[in-house]
């Protein structure tokens, strides 16, 4: 028999009877989440012990307490600290098995030179790691114009290869020409010239990273950087604009997984060629 008046009201736990309770979550980076109390909605940039970070799609950063009062997914959650790494093997963000020492190799006469100071950045967040314990250098190359002058004071040779990235290399431009030059001339057994198809290396960073479902297409009449920052909602009226909006972009990217393969797989070549010998 059913007696509706037997159970103890007041025993405790009575009020979160029949609640649902909210699972926690880690507040790991580039999670999006919602701040249930305005609708904030935002990408996790930087956690500390009581707080966290959230960035929105258009650049603007937040701070909140860990806890409840945020959803993923329509859900609520309680952020909480992320768990420290496990210990064991560690992968670089490269994707490598990161090696038991840090000390870096002594330098190779073999480097990478890379077109663009921000292909360089990008280049040394994601495989610096694997680069210092090769003994690679990367040097930023102001142009691909300028390699032909380069070669010829710094010859490459068996002992000194180089590997080139380039920006938007593709078939009848002027930087596919200057490769094709440098392969058939008196340095081309020694160099590696390789690129990606991408307008700019901001568009290797991979849309889903930067939360969105493709990058926005810039008339030809518009600057394509100054393009980017107004589709994004960025400032951009100057050089220290573009700077600050590369910074976010960059900021993002984390692994080999927030890139485009069209650029893993060439980076990867390059380390390839310059690495080959003791």
């Amino acid at each position: 028999m059913d007696d509706r008046y037997g159970a103890d009201v007041l025993a405790k736990g009575w009020r979160d009877a029949g609640r649902k309770v909210a699972a926690q979550v880690e507040a790991s980076r580039d999670l999006v989440v919602e701040v249930a109390a305005d609708g904030y909605v935002g990408a996790v940039v930087g956690i500390a012990s009581s707080t966290v970070e959230l960035e929105d799609r258009h650049g603007r950063r937040r701070l909140f307490p860990l806890g409840s009062g945020f959803l993923v997914d329509g859900e609520p959650v309680v952020l909480v600290v992320p768990k420290a790494a496990p210990t064991g093997t560690r992968r670089t963000a490269s994707g490598s098995f990161a090696p038991a020492s840090e000390r870096a190799r002594v330098a190779r006469a073999s480097r990478i030179l890379v077109e663009g100071r921000h292909d360089a950045e990008l280049v040394e967040k994601v495989w610096g790691a694997d680069l210092r314990a090769e003994g690679v250098v990367v040097e930023y190359l102001q142009g691909v114009d300028l390699l032909d002058d380069l070669l010829d004071a710094e010859p490459p040779s068996a002992e000194r290869r180089y590997g080139v990235l380039v920006d938007h290399l593709v078939k009848g431009s002027k930087e596919s020409r200057i490769a094709e030059a440098v392969a058939r001339g008196t340095h081309g057994a020694h160099v590696r010239i390789v690129g990606h198809p991408f307008v700019d290396v901001w568009q290797c960073v991979t849309p889903q990273t930067m939360g969105i479902e493709r990058w926005p297409e810039i008339p030809r009449s518009v600057e394509w950087k100054v393009g980017i920052c107004r589709a994004f909602g960025w400032p951009a009226e100057d050089q220290a604009d573009i700077a600050r909006a590369w910074q976010r972009i960059l900021g993002r990217v984390t692994t080999f997984r927030n890139l485009e393969p069209a650029l893993l797989g060439r980076v990867e070549e390059l380390i390839d060629f310059v690495t080959v010998g003791p």
